[in-house]
């Protein structure tokens, strides 16, 4: 698929956004009281930072390109 540079951008700009509120996620769950009653929670979100930082890559790549 082809996209526009301003559709990348903006994605680019979501996934920051949505990248920077999961590290806050993780920063909570992992300051609560028991942060083992939480263990799903943390894998689930550190595995979304993984692929949200893979995507954000792969976007700045395809905007160096354009």
């Amino acid at each position: 698929m082809d996209f526009s540079r301003e559709e990348l951008t903006e994605a680019k700009r979501q996934i920051d956004s949505t990248l920077h509120k999961l590290r806050e996620t993780v920063k909570t769950l992992a300051a609560k009281e028991r942060p083992e009653r939480y263990r799903s929670q943390l894998t689930l979100a550190t595995r979304r930072i993984r692929a949200f930082e893979i995507a954000g890559c792969l976007i700045e790549e395809r905007l160096l390109e354009k």
